[in-house]
């Protein structure tokens, strides 16, 4: 047997690194010329399966992204020729033949972005625009979106087809949104924002346990939103979003072990947070406060300023916690909601409390709430009960920093089975 080709495998890599981080903004691009999905996601396919033959030979161009943007653009060409096509689309993508995509003006300029408001059209059902924005933004797997929005892969995938033929059906243009139409979109986009930004805190695959560059994306088209919502009133919701996201984000370099475990909130070590993203975070918590209009991303913002005020886990104002989810109940109920703030509960009413609470909720396809009763069970000493919900737990997520995290806590039990899971 032959050993591995080396470069074989650096150019694959490369090719995955590129495409984990540009295939928002070329798919993006690529819609805004052809105007049609399909086609653009098509095009850029054909261009990565070329580059994972051609790079690992001839080597990883200066410029990989420009180089796939070129490569699917020619191949999307070669598929309208082929179908020979001569409608006015056809006829304005050949005319460009430098390959270059003009700029587009208004109050929308990235391609990205203008992407998300064109997709939160409201002719589509607000889980359709969510889902197939994830998939053109982020280039999410239909696997990765359908665990994001706890359904099955097979509803997730018919949902965005259907997503895609009707935008398809009625014509829907893919043009800069005007004011009324940013008024209109602001809520669906900002959903999108929200679970991009999930899904790069903490990946539902099992390659990565984040994805930055999702998050990173997310916090940059949130504050070019934010920019934009200054010209229709600045609803407190934008804030709200980008307080959430940076507070967040700024515990990042406590949240993975150097062995690659996750390391819970109770457990970082506080003087890695990045403080300037606190102090950015509280005070757009402050300006939202003061504006006294509460929406569910400014509430959990405020949730996560109250943890990142405390010098120490032990200082945590567990009242306010649970107080602010007893109002995010109120303005957004989900189980979801309910099992965080269980999580406050069993710290102010102790474990049999909030585990009275989480096992009334209908979340055995969540691997945080087998975790929450496994920790639950944990410090009521019933420790066979405890075991069994880890494996649960490990069970449910795909995450390698979650599984070795929920594994270790597993193996910590008295008498439970050592190893990996």
């Amino acid at each position: 047997m032959s050993a591995p080709d080396p470069a074989a495998a650096l150019g694959a890599d490369a090719v995955a690194d590129v495409v984990r981080a540009e295939y928002g903004r070329v798919v993006a691009g690529l819609i805004r010329r052809f105007g049609d999905i399909d086609l653009a996601e098509d095009a850029l396919g054909e261009a990565i399966v070329i580059a994972l033959e051609r790079w690992p030979r001839d080597g990883v161009p200066p410029n990989p992204a420009g180089w796939l943007t070129t490569t699917a653009a020619r191949k999307a060409l070669d598929h309208l020729r082929r179908e020979k096509v001569r409608d006015e689309k056809y006829a304005e993508a050949a005319m460009i033949t430098d390959d270059t995509l003009p700029e587009p003006t208004g109050p929308v300029s990235d391609d990205r972005l203008r992407l998300i408001f064109t997709c939160c059209h409201p002719a589509l059902a607000e889980p359709a625009r969510v889902a197939l924005t994830l998939r053109l933004l982020g280039g999410l797997t239909v696997a990765e979106i359908a665990n994001a929005f706890l359904v099955p892969e097979t509803t997730m995938a018919q949902r965005i087809t259907r997503a895609k033929a009707k935008i398809a059906k009625a014509r829907i243009p893919y043009r800069l949104p005007e004011e009324h139409d940013l008024v209109e979109r602001l809520d669906g986009v900002l959903a999108v924002l929200y679970l991009v930004y999930n899904e790069g805190y903490l990946s539902s695959t099992a390659d990565n346990a984040d994805r930055q560059d999702l998050a990173e994306e997310a916090i940059r088209l949130t504050r070019a939103v934010r920019s934009i919502a200054a010209g229709i009133g600045s609803p407190p919701e934008v804030d709200g979003l980008l307080a959430l996201m940076l507070l967040s984000q700024a515990r990042r370099p406590a949240r993975i072990a150097a062995d690659g475990r996750l390391v819970t909130l109770d457990d970082q070590d506080r003087t890695l947070w990045d403080a300037d993203l606190i102090d950015e975070g509280h005070a757009l918590v402050r300006d939202c406060l003061r504006r006294n209009a509460p929406g569910a991303y400014q509430i959990q913002a405020a949730i996560q300023a109250v943890h990142t005020d405390a010098l120490d886990a032990s200082l945590t104002d567990w009242g306010q916690v649970a107080a602010l989810y007893d109002q995010l109940m109120h303005v957004r109920p989900s189980p979801i909601v309910a099992l965080n703030r269980a999580v406050a509960v069993a710290e102010l009413d102790g474990p049999q409390v909030a585990l009275a609470v989480v096992d009334g909720l209908e979340l055995t396809a969540y691997a945080p709430w087998h975790a929450t009763r496994a920790d639950l069970l944990r410090r009521l000493g019933r420790t066979d009960d405890a075991g069994r919900a880890y494996a649960a737990a490990i069970a449910s997520t795909e995450n390698p920093a979650e599984r070795a995290w929920l594994a270790s806590r597993r193996d910590r039990l008295e008498g439970a089975p050592q190893g990996s899971p």
